[in-house]
């Protein structure tokens, strides 16, 4: 019997436009009337947002006065959306703050940084001289990565800030034994478990609990506890994979696809280039970079724009220091090339980011305030929710939560649209708001690591060459674990009455 080979990342997205415009044809379209709602932030800051009110979804109407059905069409000229445009109506939609122009932007540039800071050599230099001095550094180095990526997602809502670190990061734990799935448990994996269960972050939590009219940073007793619960679980589920691969490399469903990153670690090895002056200071260059775009981002409030210039100016820095010191024999034109070469190693990532946003797009978007199929579902789902007792209404919530993420990625965007509607809903169903918001945070953040929507574990499954297939297949054991611990969680909140 032919063995089944799971299909490109490409073919399964293209299947989903599909599927998203049978829907276009079947569900009618609706909106919300919208209104504006302020809060303080953590910060004293007054902040205000327009959401949608609750029981406010009408259904657009058609000529006739019969409930709008806008399928989609195959081709749309003049910039609209059809079935064919979705490739380059997702590209191209959004700005430079985000999905998924700015992302694809971000990808791209990034990724040609980094090509030049690769082609000095020194990373695998760096990694042969470390692993030669050093015995069981990783043992230590395993979880204090873990517990700082965590913290990185649940205080600042690290995401997109963690792409050049996997670059840096993925290499590093291929050349030391593991694979490249290792890297992104260590860098993806918790920032999304931070952002999952944080008691702070300003672009989840806070968002929710202002728009769901609760006091921003209320709860977070519970929640710290949560998010040291669920770190310690990734650090040792994390120990127990890098620990198997380890001792079996070729157990890794990224074997194949981890020969890049070990020829290239060979490589060094059969030259035994010394760590020199020149290493040292591209080594020194990336630190001092890496330590300037955290503070740009928890001190500054830096994002896509300012992060993707700092990264060029590490890989210029890095380029003049290896022609300077004919690192690898590099040249001034391999500043260019390099760069070249970094950027279209990531065009694949960076094109599935526009992709995935194109099925948002055939749905008709994310505003509440647009006759969208997403409108329709989401009031669908309200409505079957306030017939449901506590317990069941609040996991239904975070199942709902969970699955809306495909759809809409933002953690801020995705609290806008649904908790105006769900923390009502709460209400009538018995369950606190505190716990519509805890579905919320976890249904949102836990799914980040598994949905091809999301283009930030897009473009780090391309720094880490896994189709998304792949890590699927992977990813879905442990979304069981998740999801399971989740719903403890969640059920634990509502008995206790958490507020």
């Amino acid at each position: 019997m032919k063995k089944f080979k799971m299909p490109d990342t490409y073919i399964i997205i293209f299947f989903v436009v599909v599927l998203a415009s049978i829907l276009t044809y079947v569900v009618p379209v609706g909106k919300f009337e919208m209104h504006k709602v302020t809060y303080i932030t953590e910060t004293g800051a007054e902040k205000t947002r327009n959401v949608p009110i609750p029981g406010s979804f009408q259904y657009e109407l058609d000529e006739n006065g019969k409930e709008l059905i806008r399928g989609i069409k195959f081709f749309e000229p003049g910039g609209e959306v059809g079935f064919s445009n979705y490739i380059f109506e997702g590209v191209t939609s959004g700005d430079k703050w985000g999905t998924a122009v700015g992302i694809v932007a971000f990808i791209l540039i990034v990724g040609g940084a980094f090509g030049i800071i690769i082609k000095t050599g020194a990373v695998e230099t760096g990694i042969y001289s470390m692993i030669s001095k050093s015995k069981n550094s990783d043992l230590i180095m395993i979880p204090v990565l873990f517990v700082l990526f965590s913290l990185g997602g649940a205080v600042f809502g690290m995401g997109e800030e963690a792409i050049p670190f996997a670059m840096l990061i993925i290499p590093i734990v291929v050349g030391m034994g593991y694979d490249s799935i290792t890297g992104i448990l260590l860098t993806y994996i918790p920032t999304q478990i931070g952002f999952a269960t944080s008691w702070m972050n300003p672009f989840s939590v806070a968002v929710a609990q202002g728009v769901s009219g609760i006091p921003v940073l209320s709860g977070a007793g519970y929640r710290i506890f949560m998010w040291a619960f669920f770190t310690i679980f990734g650090v040792v589920y994390t120990l127990m994979y890098a620990k198997k691969v380890k001792k079996n490399p070729e157990s890794s469903i990224a074997y194949k696809t981890d020969a890049y990153f070990r020829e290239d670690f060979k490589a060094v090895e059969d030259k035994e280039t010394k760590f020199n002056l020149g290493h040292k200071l591209v080594i020194l260059i990336m630190i001092l970079g890496m330590a300037w775009v955290i503070y740009g981002v928890v001190k500054e409030g830096y994002y896509l724009p300012e992060i993707a210039t700092q990264f060029v100016i590490m890989g210029i820095l890095s380029g003049i220091v290896g022609v300077a010191f004919k690192l690898n024999n590099m040249t001034i034109n391999d500043i260019a090339t390099s760069f070249r070469k970094g950027a279209e190693d990531l065009v694949g990532a960076a094109l599935v980011v526009g992709m995935a946003k194109g099925i948002v797009l055939i749905l008709g978007g994310t505003s509440a305030d647009s006759p969208t199929v997403l409108n329709t579902i989401l009031n669908s789902v309200a409505n079957v929710l306030g017939s449901m007792p506590a317990a069941f209404s609040a996991w239904v919530m975070y199942i709902f939560q969970s699955v809306f993420n495909f759809f809409v990625v933002s953690g801020s965007g995705q609290a806008a649209l649904t908790m105006p509607i769900m923390a009502p809903l709460a209400d009538l169903v018995g369950v606190t708001r505190q716990v519509a918001v805890l579905a919320f945070q976890l249904g949102d953040g836990f799914t980040n690591m598994i949905v091809p929507t999301s283009g930030i574990l897009m473009a780090i499954l391309g720094v880490a060459k896994v189709e998304w297939a792949t890590w699927a297949k992977y990813q879905i054991k442990f979304q069981l674990l998740l999801f399971t611990l989740g719903s403890v969680f969640v059920l634990f909140g509502v008995f206790s009455n958490f507020s």
